[in-house]
């Protein structure tokens, strides 16, 4: 049953990079345009560099 919700969840984000080529994981309703990520957007996304580092 975890898996399913699990699932669920992730087919609910997209990976997006932004203009200074950081990475974020956001949920598709968060965002209007994938290529061009505002700071409000971004407040809602995970910022994938802070939980990989930077050399990742």
């Amino acid at each position: 049953m975890r898996d399913g919700v699990i699932k669920k969840e992730y087919e609910k984000m997209v990976w997006v990079r932004d203009k200074e080529g950081k990475e974020y994981a956001c949920y598709i309703k968060d965002i209007k345009k994938k290529e061009d990520l505002t700071e409000e957007e971004k407040a809602k996304c995970l910022d994938l560099n802070t939980v990989l580092g930077d050399s990742w």
